[in-house]
């Protein structure tokens, strides 16, 4: 009997996992409630760890209502000469005092713990080798092994019998430099995937195995052609993924493969940026008396924008440098208190989580009727976003789009009309304009499969039948 294959997606904002039994694919329940989960990881002060969901959450919730204070970090000691040796003695040593030299002040002392989400687009990148967790160095690797530990715990949990090594996903592109993200970051998760007790993991490029799994999920269907040539756009929360392969069956030879470092996550920002900057104080006057003068200045919430777009750090604008600028423009232009009131109570009980949230509701449903809301009651706000509104935004970003598809097209040897397949997947994949692209490109050709799980059932396939990339 076949030992049974194993998939991990270990993705960039969500994980899934798989496993095989040689006819069907069974998908692994990594939450309570949920197959997907959350790529996150929390260690406390006493370096405790949660993951998933869980950790997300008590993120969220330590850092409500909770006053930043930054404190000084010591860079250096130096020696101050206190006064020449005494007693007229010219051998006499000096008497000195060690003191501490400060930098700026960057330490959080009341942290109640660190959240790492994202930690995948930083494997690539060599520049970064260890985060500081506290007063402790972590590597990059030690905050990517408790994520994979879970996924191994839970497969383990349901799995009938002896297993094949797993099969891990990896994107087409790493984030850093081309030349050398690649291999570092495989070293990096091969390391991790070792100390989470997965043996011999094998890695294999997520757009293959959502190709894999629909080759597999259709092998009996008679309605589809046994053989040409597929293009898998596999487009998520961190990145578009792209292959070209001809398939005869379920055997494929791969053409090409291209990535774009964007996502769903990429989306979100562009969405807050554009509806709810002007709604928190983007382009407010404040005008106010300086040496006897009226001046009239921007508010400057350019020093806001960063850390609002980035949620698991947004809590660290609830300092008092932050919070008086908006104070004191709240009280010199009262006529914008509304928009900074927002942003303070964004900021004091760290909503941006919510608003995130919010923002992936709202672009959810755009992707099925003409306009939604970006509904948040905790700010008392609703806007009315239309898909022209939205699609007009994207336009950019469909324009790398094509792009990619056409260098993919191009170093895989074929044109459009050789293509004879669009295999669509991936959350990202399901905004309206995204496939509208597609069908418009490939007419009659696309499918949509599984969005959220078809890498992890395709890995669970690659792993069961040995295949390497």
């Amino acid at each position: 009997m076949a030992q049974l294959g194993i998939g991990i997606d270990y993705g960039t904002s969500n994980s899934a996992a798989a496993w095989f039994d040689g006819e069907n694919i069974h998908l692994v329940k990594l939450e309570e409630d949920a197959i997907v989960m959350p790529t996150a990881c929390h260690l406390d002060r006493d370096l405790r760890v949660k993951t998933g969901q869980a950790a997300v959450l008590q993120y969220i919730e330590e850092n409500r209502d909770r006053v930043v204070e930054l404190t000084p970090e010591v860079i250096a000691k130096t020696q101050l000469l206190m006064e020449e040796g005494g007693g007229g003695n010219p051998l006499a040593p000096p008497d000195v005092e060690t003191v501490d030299v400060y930098g700026a002040a960057v330490i959080d002392r009341g942290l109640p713990g660190r959240l790492f989400r994202g930690v995948k687009r930083l494997l690539g990148n060599a520049s970064v080798r260890r985060l500081m967790v506290f007063d402790s160095p972590f590597r990059l690797v030690a905050l990517v092994t408790p994520v994979f530990l879970r996924m191994r715990q839970s497969v383990e949990r349901v799995l009938p019998g002896p297993s094949q090594p797993p099969s891990i996903g990896r994107p087409v592109l790493f984030e850093g430099d081309h030349t050398a993200a690649t291999p570092l970051a495989l070293d990096r998760l091969t390391e991790a995937a070792q100390y989470a007790g997965f043996q011999l993991s094998r890695f294999y490029p997520e757009p293959l195995a959502a190709t894999l799994s629909y080759l597999h999920a259709n092998e009996n269907d008679s309605a589809n052609d046994s053989e040409g040539i597929a293009l898998t756009f596999d487009f998520g929360g961190g990145t578009l993924d792209l292959s070209v392969v001809r398939y005869v069956g379920r055997q494929f030879q791969v053409l090409a493969t291209k990535g774009l470092p964007k996502g769903g996550d990429h989306i979100d920002q562009l969405l807050f940026e554009r509806y709810l900057f002007p709604e928190l104080g983007k382009g407010v006057k404040w005008s106010r008396r300086i040496d006897g003068s009226w001046v009239e200045t921007d508010f400057p919430f350019k020093e806001f924008e960063s850390l609002l777009l980035n949620w698991p750090v947004t809590y660290t604008l609830n300092q008092n440098r932050y919070r008086s600028k908006i104070k004191d423009c709240m009280t010199d232009n009262p006529e914008s208190a509304n928009q900074l009131r927002r942003l303070d109570e964004l900021i004091t009980h760290n909503y941006s989580y919510v608003v995130f949230q919010a923002l992936r509701k709202a672009k959810a449903e755009l992707s099925s009727q003409a306009t939604a809301t970006i509904d948040i009651p905790e700010l008392d706000l609703e806007i009315e976003i239309s898909r022209h509104s939205f699609e007009s935004m994207l336009a950019p970003l469909l324009a790398e789009i094509d792009g990619l598809i056409s260098e993919t097209l191009h170093e895989a040897g074929v044109d459009e009309e050789a293509v004879s397949l669009v295999i669509r997947t991936g959350g990202s994949s399901l905004i309206a304009c995204i496939r509208d692209r597609l069908n418009h490109i490939f007419p009659g050709k696309v499918v949509e499969h599984d969005p959220f799980t078809s890498v992890a059932a395709g890995l669970a396939v690659a792993s069961y039948h040995g295949l390497t990339y």
